[in-house]
């Protein structure tokens, strides 16, 4: 669970989560600003990071699976704790990794109009939507969206990916999922619903900017990789 601010929501999110199958939960809090760690503390996570300074999104998920993989996870799932995303599908998420069907699972905002019934702005969805086709054309694949924040992991694959090479920011998500693909890994979805509220994490529009030109450039690095017309270092030592 990468916090960030999120002292308001995370007791919501860890009630929800199944604990007869899941055994650890990690937080790492990006150096908030609100009693996130006093609240992670009372209601009982058991382990919890807390970084010293501000270092970002895409470095905060990088304490969770390091730390997730040190504690020997088979399987390692990716919530926020605003509660933007329901920890109740998690059994669903975990089974077809498990059941090797697939090596990551995504919890698609996008499938059944999950998006827009849950809130999300009109602009973020439609740039979600002209992002996500670019990237399907430039990758080769036919994901129904990149951009959701709730991921399923089998550990193995965690291992095999150089994810401290990787941007700080946002942008983190795309480049560990360009990763996965590079490595050819079974990518499955299941549709999940999404709220956007007040406490609920968001980027801002310039933010929004920026992190949709990040995009683009993993995408288009990835096809020049796959291409051998050049060479990137998020994809060297795969």
């Amino acid at each position: 669970m990468p916090a960030y601010n999120a002292a308001k929501t995370i007791q919501k999110t860890f009630e929800e989560i199944p604990f007869d199958i899941v055994d650890d939960v990690v937080l790492t809090d990006d150096f908030s600003n609100d009693e996130t760690i006093a609240v992670a503390k009372k209601i009982g996570i058991q382990h919890i990071i807390a970084h010293k300074k501000n270092k970002g999104y895409g470095a905060n998920q990088k304490s969770c699976y390091e730390k997730a993989i040190a504690l020997n996870a088979d399987i390692i799932v990716m919530l926020h704790p605003d509660y933007q995303y329901t920890p109740k599908l998690i059994p669903a998420m975990v089974t077809l990794v498990a059941n090797d069907l697939y090596d990551v699972v995504l919890g698609s905002r996008i499938l059944s109009k999950g998006a827009l019934k849950g809130g999300m702005p009109f602009y973020k969805y439609v740039s979600n939507r002209v992002l996500t086709f670019i990237q399907n054309i430039l990758m080769h694949q036919k994901l129904s969206e990149y951009h959701t924040g709730y991921r399923c992991f089998d550990a193995k694959l965690l291992k095999q990916i150089d994810f401290e090479n990787n941007s700080d920011d946002f942008v983190f998500d795309n480049e560990i999922l360009a990763q996965c693909c590079f490595l050819k890994a079974r990518i499955g979805e299941i549709s999940c619903p999404a709220k956007y509220f007040e406490e609920a994490s968001s980027i801002n529009f310039k933010r929004s900017i920026r992190y949709g030109i990040g995009v683009l450039r993993v995408s288009f690095s990835y096809f020049l990789q796959k291409t051998k017309l050049f060479q990137f270092s998020i994809f060297k030592n795969l």
